[in-house]
């Protein structure tokens, strides 16, 4: 029987979550619209943005925005639209990010590092500028980017991506340095596998499953609510006196 979901008022706060159409993103946007939140979604592709805003209802309390989180102009007008629609910004969500597997660092073109960094890292910083600008006026807010366990530990193919989630998490850290003074909390949720459409050809394979589970102490994999629980504790005031921290969500994988 599953876990009763985290009780956390959200009521009439304004969020932003990025990458929202699938996976994580949309649980998160689903779970602070039943918080009470008004909130925003973004995805670079419009059929997929529109499946996931009729899925996830919301009215007058939902705006959806296509936009690609890594084109400064896209950003601007995301900004813009949400702050028409909604007159403030309380929480922003860096959810959105790719990872195209790589057979080694040293052998990927550069091409591919800048569009991998592109979707992480330089979303992550436009957005959050962004962000810091509308909250600094408000003198309150809350910026919680989406890390990954590949940050601290090498994995095979995910190179160029666990340098982007690395340097995520040092902007996290810069950024609540700078934004402390402000009221606005800064901090990152580093899971490992979560059972996503992105890793099901892991999950998926039976043999490659148990090998992953039998590698974390909790014994399964994080489910998008595991993530979501905790990005919602970030979000509302219990998390006002956390900030520049990076918070492994991974069932204890990173202590063996």
């Amino acid at each position: 029987m599953a876990a009763p979901e985290m009780s956390c008022d959200l009521a009439e706060q304004v969020c932003l979550v990025t990458g929202a159409s699938r996976g994580i993103g949309f649980e998160i946007a689903r779970r602070f619209l039943a918080q009470g939140a008004k909130v925003a979604i973004c995805a670079r592709k419009e059929a997929g943005l529109g499946e996931a805003a009729e899925r996830l209802g919301g009215g007058h309390r939902l705006l959806a925005v296509k936009a690609h989180v890594a084109v400064e102009e896209d950003v601007k007008s995301m900004f813009s639209q949400v702050l028409e629609r909604f007159g403030r910004l309380d929480v922003l969500v860096n959810n959105a990010g790719m990872n195209l597997f790589v057979p080694a660092v040293t052998e990927a073109g550069f091409s591919l590092w800048q569009k991998i960094m592109e979707s992480n890292l330089n979303g992550m910083f436009l957005c959050s500028q962004a962000a810091a600008a509308v909250m600094k006026e408000q003198r309150q807010g809350k910026i919680i980017s989406i890390s990954s366990l590949a940050a601290r530990q090498v994995a095979p193919g995910m190179g160029i991506y666990g340098v982007a989630k690395a340097a995520m998490e040092m902007l996290t850290k810069v950024l609540a340095a700078e934004l402390a003074f402000y009221n606005i909390q800064v901090n990152a949720v580093a899971p490992g596998m979560v059972r996503t459409g992105f890793s099901q050809p892991f999950w998926s394979n039976e043999d490659v499953c148990r090998q992953i589970v039998n590698a974390i102490p909790a014994g399964r994999l994080a489910e998008p609510r595991d993530v979501a629980d905790l990005v919602l504790f970030l979000a509302s005031p219990a998390a006002d006196y956390l900030t520049g921290q990076i918070i492994l969500l991974d069932g204890g994988a990173s202590l063996v």
